[in-house]
């Protein structure tokens, strides 16, 4: 078959070349920055006429987007959060575009409620579907609810509070509460959130800074909301904000940007007025990240990477905020990272207990532990190879606690676990029905370029490298994230009709703990794209795949990835999907929440820290001449975290530098953000990825 090189829009140079540190920086393509620039509009109006005419040509994208509907069928269900006399859970029907959140009576089944009411739908709030459910948090004794929303997939979410009796909207909207945590004090008469100062108060470029964390009472003007903590602060901070169970303990804490470490403060409102708390310093200025639960045993129980990256938990005595005087209870394991621990306590107990989740390189393991010392008492059998999510307590405590259970081929389903029985049964699953197709997942060793042992989950029809086959691997590699088994009807699609997928645990992740997480940031970062680039050869070399049938596919952080590993080594792959990318890492910083990320890559205004950017960043990289892989850039109009002038820019020089006649494609999706999205829209995105993947490999050959 002859391919015919594409006619892509011819662009002008802007003849910009920026000055840092002494190095000549050409930018010939700063005008697509500006969405409004005509330019710009007519070039994705360009964009879109080639993007449509390729897709044409895929002959796999009808199959795929039926089957990813089919497989997304099921819909989905949370687990019971408990609130007084009411339960809240989501729930999403089969072809429901947004999951539901419901109230019911917590004595009524579960399975069989009469008293199951909706409280919110995003799609009666907006039938567009443009509307999403960012988050939502229930007074301690449940007649209140705090939620949050934002329009269009922009992440800019409004608060707003519902009395759940009647279904009344009771305040709101407070707005600037981008991720803001709500802690509702006892007794619901007010809780404490975080705020961005009013931007006509500051400089535009410091717009989406300086939060700050308030306390609002219900029925007063947020206005006049007052101003608990924050202020004089790193102007890119974040804030945690919890309040115990109990009411007793406001904990607060800070970190600059996303930074892997933070201070943490606490205040004892029975002996200070919640407007105003007295804290006391637990943790500052230590390299580490520390949380605190107040459990009902009267002890303060500490997670913490201090001294221990794969994570331990301390206990101690509220207000013995000397770690000298600190006990450890779970040490730090060899081989695992500590993922969570849920206190278990109440009648039918011969001693309070804890509940222990594990990660043994991804994979979730749980047991029981005594409350007491912290002494091993049991495991608990899980359903397979998987990730667990929660555990979610009752807000009163006990011996039951409910897990999210998933694994690739098993939809996130709840069970319930009892302390009493040492039972995990069976709690709810999805609403629909769905027959995963039959595949093989196995976790394999490799080597990386300096001799480190790095894993990768290997998703296959066969379970063994009997044949080449077309291949997709699939990467992050930041942040301390960690890549875990977790059901994905992509992945059963793409392994259903005969590929493999592969699932590299990189550097810069969280699989193997804080350190694992350190080797792939800042300075270290080419570590991540040389494990990245050995997981290819390691397919390639071991008869999965060859380098025709291979494409790489990420997002976000994994777009920067991707974005790297086609410029650093085209010849390993046929077939790029880079989705909502960072790319130009010298400019990152000039977009919103760019400079927050400063502390994982590093800031361009330092000289040493520019060398480590210019030397690995994908739009200064492209190399005129050079036969680039097919490549799809996904960009969404309306992100607010990565903007998608860096699909647009790197697309355009990549158009630009190939020499070969692979295409070159910009998808772009108007009123779309970097979150969450429609369930038609998740469909949408997921065929033309498959589709575009098997035709660049030779699976739909």
């Amino acid at each position: 078959m002859t391919i015919a090189r594409l006619n892509y829009p011819q662009l002008p140079d802007s003849g910009i070349t920026d000055d840092y540190h002494g190095v000549n920086v050409p930018d010939p393509y700063r005008y697509l920055e500006d969405p409004q620039d005509a330019r710009t509009q007519q070039w994705l109006q360009d964009q879109a006429l080639l993007m449509d005419a390729e897709r044409a040509s895929w002959s796999a994208r009808e199959h795929f987007s039926d089957r990813v509907g089919e497989l997304l069928g099921s819909g989905a269900i949370s687990p019971p959060y408990i609130r007084g006399d009411r339960t809240f859970f989501t729930k999403r029907e089969p072809g429901q575009q947004f999951a539901v959140l419901y109230v019911r009576n917590t004595n009524d089944s579960h399975t069989d409620s009469a008293t199951t009411r909706v409280l919110i739908d995003p799609m009666v709030l907006d039938p567009e579907g443009h509307t999403t459910l960012d988050s939502w948090q229930p007074s301690k004794e449940g007649d209140l609810l705090a939620y949050q929303i934002s329009q269009g997939g922009n992440e800019e979410s409004d608060v707003y509070v519902m009395n759940v009796e009647t279904g009344k909207i009771i305040e709101g909207p407070i707005d600037r509460c981008r991720y803001s945590p709500i802690a509702w004090l006892k007794g619901g008469s007010a809780f404490y959130y975080v705020r961005r100062i009013a931007p006509d108060l500051l400089p535009e470029s410091e717009s989406h800074f300086h939060r700050r964390v308030y306390l609002h009472t219900i029925g007063a003007d947020p206005h006049a909301d007052v101003l608990v903590f924050g202020a004089g602060m790193n102007l890119t901070n974040y804030y945690g904000v919890s309040v115990s169970r109990d009411g007793r303990w406001l904990e607060v804490a800070s970190s600059e940007g996303t930074e892997p470490r933070n201070d943490l403060w606490v205040a004892d409102l029975t002996v200070s007025d919640p407007s105003s708390p007295s804290f006391e310093l637990v943790q500052g200025d230590v390299d580490a990240q520390t949380s605190l639960t107040f459990g009902r045993d009267g002890r303060a129980y500490i997670f913490t990477d201090r001294d221990a990256p794969r994570g331990k938990l301390l206990v101690t005595t509220p207000g013995s905020w000397d770690p000298t005087s600190w006990k450890t209870l779970i040490p730090e394991a060899p081989d695992a990272v500590l993922e969570s621990v849920t206190l278990l306590d109440g009648d039918g107990l011969d001693q309070d207990q804890l509940l222990v989740v594990h990660t043994n390189h991804g994979v979730a393991q749980m047991a029981v532990h005594a409350a007491a010392g912290g002494e091993f008492l049991y495991p608990i059998e899980l359903p397979g190879a998987g990730t667990i999510g929660g555990p979610i307590e009752h807000i009163d405590g006990g011996p039951i606690t409910w897990i999210v259970y998933t694994d690739h081929t098993t939809i996130p389903t709840i069970f319930e676990f009892d302390a009493r029985s040492r039972k995990l049964i069976l709690y709810a699953t999805p609403p629909g029905s769905v027959q995963a197709p039959s595949v093989h997942s196995e976790l394999i060793t490799y080597p990386s370029l300096d001799g480190t042992t790095v894993r990768m989950f290997v998703i296959s029809p066969t379970g063994n490298s009997d044949q080449p086959r077309p291949t997709i691997l699939y990467g992050y590699g930041g942040f301390g994230i960690p890549m875990q088994p977790g059901y994905s009807a992509a992945i059963l699609a793409w392994v259903e009709s005969g590929g493999v997928w592969a699932v590299a645990n990189l550097r810069g992740g969280g699989e193997e703990g804080e350190e694992w997480h350190r080797a792939g940031m800042l300075a270290n970062k080419q570590n991540v794209f040389d494990d990245f680039h050995a997981a290819a050869e390691y397919l390639i070399t071991h008869g999965w795949t060859t380098s025709e049938q291979l494409g790489i596919y990420g997002g976000s952080n994994g777009g920067l990835l991707v974005g790297a590993a086609m410029t650093q080594r085209p010849d390993l792959f046929n077939a790029v999907v880079c989705v909502a990318p960072l790319l130009d890492m010298i400019r990152y910083v000039e977009s919103e929440l760019g400079p927050t990320w400063t502390v994982e890559y590093g800031d361009p205004a330092d000289p040493q820290q520019f060398d480590w950017l210019h030397a690995y960043s994908p739009y200064h990289r492209v190399t005129p001449g050079t036969d680039y892989p097919a490549t799809m850039f996904a960009i969404f109009d309306n992100d607010t975290r990565t903007d998608p002038m860096h699909g647009r820019k790197m697309a355009a020089a990549v158009q630009a530098g190939t020499s070969g006649v692979r295409p070159i494609l910009v998808r772009t999706e108007e009123n779309v953000g970097h979150g969450a999205r429609s369930l038609n829209k998740s469909i949408e995105e997921s065929a033309d990825t498959l589709a575009f993947m098997s035709h660049w490999t030779g699976l739909d050959h």
